[in-house]
């Protein structure tokens, strides 16, 4: 347990400004930062759907609510809370929505992470900031390949392309601005399902609320390839990245992806397979005939530079991410103590994802 009380003894104490935090990966880091001691400020939006994760995980917690798009409100955040760590995280998320509101979603992606960022330049105790971006800034030519951090940004739905904007707003202001401060470092992963998770448009969710109405989960893409992993896995590259940038930041990269094992890369029917036998006991599908938005028909990451640099690797396979998310909403609907039971799979995660500091050789 030693790696794991290092973390402790890095993060206790540690301001951090947490952006996002309402949201269901930012809801999930919020409890993790938390339990490790830090004093963590969230500035996000009203959390979007109902139920949501932070209804349940956030009480106590040190919350603002605010637009990323407002620059002025994020320049008053960032100076009341002085951070130590920025990990920015608020987004528009979606690929439907961002096809419904590409205005909005560029404004929040891109300029958001813009304002995040001007704010940032002079804040004398910074030790780094984590910009949070997705597997989809690689321009997919459909090679078939996991995507490398050197790979070309590209994009072509709004929220791919946004998102791959936000990648080179963060390189320029890293040349403009921070050549001499704090480090400056993006993160991608791939698409992340666990428990708490009732957004729209969602593949875990739309599964939940299918199971339980006793229809056929509707899908769009069955035969689609994403490298599905659990929202702990990239949240602990996210922390692990955060802890070099400030310990070792020579040597930390400055773009990581965090993806899962090549055997977690599956299509959309058969993680729905999976989820539905775990929690319902009877799988059951159809396809939805109608028209929607083009999607990419693969796309998988490479994790190669995170085990290098950070000692990084997945721990949970497939099976086991499919069965604690499962398990998570079977608990929600018994009407157990979900902060209780949020802080148990996140502590057995760090037993089980304990591995030797720093790079493997």
């Amino acid at each position: 347990m030693q790696e794991h009380q290092n973390d402790v003894d890095f993060w206790r104490g540690r301001r951090i400004l947490l952006t996002g935090h309402t949201g269901f990966k930012g809801a999930w880091l919020q409890v993790w930062l938390r339990t490790l001691g830090a004093q963590v400020t969230g500035y996000a939006l009203k959390a979007s759907s109902e139920p949501n994760l932070w209804d349940f995980v956030g009480h106590g917690a040190r919350s603002v609510i605010g637009d990323i798009r407002d620059e002025s409100g994020v320049r008053d955040i960032v100076s009341a809370v002085d951070p130590q760590v920025v990990i920015h995280m608020a987004a528009q998320s979606l690929v439907r929505e961002s096809y419904r509101d590409p205005l909005g979603t560029y404004a929040t992606n891109v300029m958001g992470t813009a304002n995040v960022l001007a704010a940032c330049r002079g804040m004398r105790n910074l030790g780094c900031v984590i910009i949070v971006t997705s597997d989809k800034v690689y321009e997919n030519l459909g090679q078939g390949r996991p995507f490398v951090e050197d790979d070309r940004l590209g994009g072509h739905d709004p929220y791919s392309n946004s998102k791959a904007c936000a990648e080179l707003v963060t390189n320029s202001f890293r040349d403009s601005f921070f050549s001499n401060g704090p480090p400056i470092a993006s993160v991608r992963a791939g698409n992340v399902i666990g428990g708490g998770d009732w957004s729209a448009d969602r593949l875990i969710p739309d599964c939940v609320r299918a199971l339980r109405a006793g229809v056929p989960v509707r899908l769009r893409y069955p035969d689609a390839i994403r490298p599905w992993q659990h929202v702990l896995e990239p949240l602990s590259g996210y922390l692990a990245l955060a802890r070099a940038l400030v310990e070792t930041p020579a040597a930390a990269p400055r773009a990581v992806n965090f993806g899962p094992d090549p055997g977690s890369f599956c299509a959309v029917h058969g993680v729905v397979d999976a989820f539905s036998a775990r929690f319902a006991g009877k799988p059951g599908w159809e396809r939805d005939g109608s028209a929607h938005p083009a999607e990419a028909g693969a796309l998988t990451l490479s994790s190669a530079l995170a085990e290098r640099s950070l000692g990084w690797r997945p721990a949970l396979s497939l099976e086991e991410s499919l069965g604690w998310t499962a398990d998570w909403y079977q608990a929600h609907a018994a009407g157990k103590n979900m902060l209780e039971f949020t802080e148990a799979q996140l502590a057995t995660y760090q037993a089980r994802s304990m591995r030797p500091a720093g790079p493997r050789r």
